[in-house]
């Protein structure tokens, strides 16, 4: 039964200063952002690769390599819409999305709101349809450290003819 699909995405990045802090499409205030060659939005590079691993076509980095200039300092939304057509041109339709961000700080609860919203009209689904959840590591490895955020995506992928 290929009706049903669940793919798991990972990323992390480096904290450094001089870059903005985006997760989730969404710029959050802090005195660190995320070394990257695009925008390095966690959130959303974990999600890409839940869902192009859903449907089989490999991870982030085979469709939006870090070698082609063309990616360097791109919107992840951008890539993010990209993988959207990529998934619906396999068949398939977001059923739900559920993650978690590992960040010591900043605190980002408050924004989870705002970050789903632009998702869901990215990923044209219901906001219903995303769960964000933030944790700590309690001080613990490079994130508890400030170094790095760690983002992890499940997402449910359903055939659209089963729909």
């Amino acid at each position: 039964m290929n009706n049903i699909r669940i793919g798991s995405g990972l990323d992390v990045h480096q904290l450094v200063e001089g870059r903005p802090l985006i997760l989730g499409g969404v710029e959050i205030p802090f005195n660190k952002g995320l070394l990257g060659h695009s925008d390095a939005d966690v959130l959303i590079h974990a999600i890409c690769d839940g869902l192009l691993g859903a449907v089989n076509l490999g991870d982030i980095g085979q469709h939006f390599p870090d070698t082609d200039p063309k990616f360097k300092d791109i919107d992840s939304k951008l890539l993010l819409n990209e993988t959207l057509l990529l998934i619906n041109k396999k068949g398939y339709a977001i059923g739900n999305i559920d993650c978690t961000v590992c960040a010591q700080k900043p605190k980002i609860a408050d924004y989870i709101p705002q970050m789903k919203t632009v998702l869901a009209k990215i990923l044209k689904i219901s906001v219903e349809d995303i769960s964000i959840k933030a944790t700590t590591t309690e001080k613990l490895g490079f994130v508890g450290r400030e170094e790095g955020i760690c983002a992890m995506a499940t997402v449910l992928v359903v055939k659209k003819e089963s729909l």
